[in-house]
């Protein structure tokens, strides 16, 4: 029997994240940090054993390099990789580049935390939490999952709101349980599936 496997890793630091920016659909490349997040999450997945057949990231720079960078470090630069916008970061509207404290002071601590926090208000001209669900579950059940269960060994790198709303899904969590989980920057989730697309086991690499 082929192993269900998929990874998901969020990209490696990026310079807004760094500047405590919010980035959205904004296209900052990786900081040195997240250059070495990225090397070290391939390290790991190496260390493990991992063999990956695709691969699958966004359309934005910081999570395209994130899986080069850890491909390379695998050996593994040869396998199919699909870019696709559906697995883009939260868009964050008229937040996007602006510093988050400047952001609070505009419009409000709290105002603020609910667009950051709440699963289903977007912040003005952007996307709330249910809303990049709504946009990544689809390509995840049409695109993605299909590999997986074919026993296509697949890694998907991609940020932080995209990975939760797959998360949420592939770990049943409520709208606050998903809130409520962090994902790091370079930590890689390893999931093994069932044939009926349930997780099997779940295995947590981060630092």
């Amino acid at each position: 029997m082929s192993e269900r496997l998929l990874v998901l890793v969020r990209h490696g630091q990026s310079e807004w994240n760094l500047k405590n920016l919010f980035t959205g659909w904004k296209d900052p490349n990786l900081t040195d940090q997240g250059v070495k997040e990225a090397i070290e999450a391939g390290r790991k997945l190496k260390a493990q054993g991992f063999v990956f057949d695709v691969a699958f990231t966004s359309a934005l720079t910081r999570a395209q390099r994130t899986l080069d960078l850890m491909l390379t470090e695998m050996g593994q630069t040869g396998i199919p990789v699909t870019k696709h916008l559906a697995l883009n970061e939260r868009d964050y509207g008229d937040l996007s580049g602006l510093n988050k404290d400047d952001a609070r002071a505009k419009w409000g601590e709290e105002q603020v935390h609910v667009w950051r926090r709440s699963f289903d208000v977007p912040p003005p001209g952007g996307e709330s939490l249910k809303d990049t669900l709504a946009r990544t579950l689809p390509y995840f059940v049409q695109e993605i999952l299909p590999c997986v269960l074919r026993g296509q060994r697949t890694i998907v790198a991609a940020h932080g709101n995209s990975l939760r709303a797959l998360i949420m899904v592939l770990e049943k969590l409520s709208p606050e349980g998903i809130l409520a989980r962090e994902l790091g920057t370079g930590a890689p989730v390893i999931y093994r599936l069932n044939a009926d697309a349930t997780v099997a086991s779940k295995l947590d690499l981060a630092a």
